[in-house]
């Protein structure tokens, strides 16, 4: 399927479990590849579904395939009503990442829920989906998957930074992509804002108001994790066995706790922005955590390169729509993960095709 024109629905679900992100989205081949936003939502999970996907990584396989079953017809659902709701003229092909619940690429394990080949039936679609496991059997990291967007659609930047439930920055060095997880970020944040009735800390105002706990702050930044060179990623399994440990273990208030580790998310972003080759142009900022005002601001104090904050439907799509985008390039038989990012051994075309 080689047009120059593709219409997409791209869905992401993210770590930080703040919903399900649909970004319906145009493609046009020319010298460099174009987009357009047309329709975009981010449908929040319920609670009964926060708790479950929180909690699925400590199920028995039976119970994690029957999760499975029932993410997919959820997601199928979420679909039919935002079509339901939006006037879409057609769609070549729904671009789904499902739900990252297992994620250790050094044991070759990477599962996201929500990607059956039911998902096309019930849709009535074409879907492309399941875009990490042949990278972890390539030996690779299945993540981060971004970069081949931020490498054709946003190159006019020194950096691409996602601020989701990880952080992980992408930027260009020559011939080569690179990009790696940086650290946590919301997939813990809103759970400590959870701890008091909040599902995120809006502009940052608890970390901002919070005392840094410096002997937490001191633990954290010396998890060996950050020592490591790339390609490396990050997972939910990490974050219950080194995060979650040192927080609780203080007996810092949770306001407190709120603000140390938005201090340690800051102080890891600039010390892998010492990385970049360049910094004319800004690094473009999108995710959940470009809203995080304090975050923003206490980072740019340490660091040199400008951070750009773009328009609000950029900030909350770009991973949907880069998803979208991956489904292209594997409508188009075109490599879309790139090995110099995640350590695969060769470059790919990744992504399951689902016909309904």
């Amino acid at each position: 399927m080689n047009s120059t024109t593709y219409l997409m629905l791209g869905v992401m679900s993210g770590t930080s479990l703040d919903g399900v992100d649909l970004a319906y989205v145009r493609f046009t081949k020319t010298k460099h590849w174009q987009y357009e936003l047309l329709s975009c939502e981010t449908i929040p999970y319920e609670t009964e579904w926060v708790t479950r996907l929180q909690n699925a990584v400590d199920l028995p396989q039976s119970a994690l395939a029957s999760l499975d079953q029932e993410y997919t017809a959820y997601l199928a659902t979420l679909i039919q009503d935002f079509r339901a709701r939006n006037p879409l003229k057609r769609i070549d092909a729904i671009a789904s990442h499902g739900h990252t619940i297992l994620h250790q690429p050094a044991q070759g394990i990477t599962y996201q829920i929500g990607n059956r080949p039911e998902l096309a039936r019930l849709c009535n679609n074409l879907v492309v989906c399941d875009f990490r496991v042949e990278d972890v059997a390539l030996g690779g990291q299945g993540a981060p998957l971004v970069p081949i967007g931020d490498q054709l659609l946003f190159h006019k930047y020194d950096a691409c930074l996602n601020i989701g439930g990880f952080a992980n920055l992408s930027f260009q060095n020559g011939e080569a992509r690179i990009a790696f997880d940086t650290c946590p970020a919301n997939i813990v944040l809103n759970q400590l804002t959870r701890k008091l009735g909040l599902p995120f800390d809006k502009d940052g105002l608890i970390a901002k108001r919070g005392k840094i706990n410096a002997a937490v702050l001191d633990q954290l930044n010396a998890l060996s994790f950050y020592s490591q060179t790339g390609p490396k990623s990050l997972g939910l399994e990490w974050v219950k066995a080194k995060i979650f440990p040192i927080l609780n273990a203080s007996d810092a208030s949770v306001e407190d706790l709120i603000a140390t580790f938005t201090q340690h998310i800051a102080v890891q972003l600039a010390k892998t922005f010492v990385q970049l080759p360049a910094a004319k142009n800004g690094i473009l900022v999108t995710g959940g955590g470009a809203y995080n005002k304090h975050l923003i601001a206490t980072t740019q104090n340490l660091v040199q390169p400008k951070l750009i904050v773009p328009e609000a439907s950029l900030i909350e799509f770009k991973e949907a729509l880069i998803f979208a985008f991956m489904g292209v390039l594997r409508l188009r038989n075109t490599n879309n993960v790139l090995k110099c990012v995640t350590g695969a051994s060769k470059d790919h075309c990744a992504g399951l095709l689902y016909s309904p």
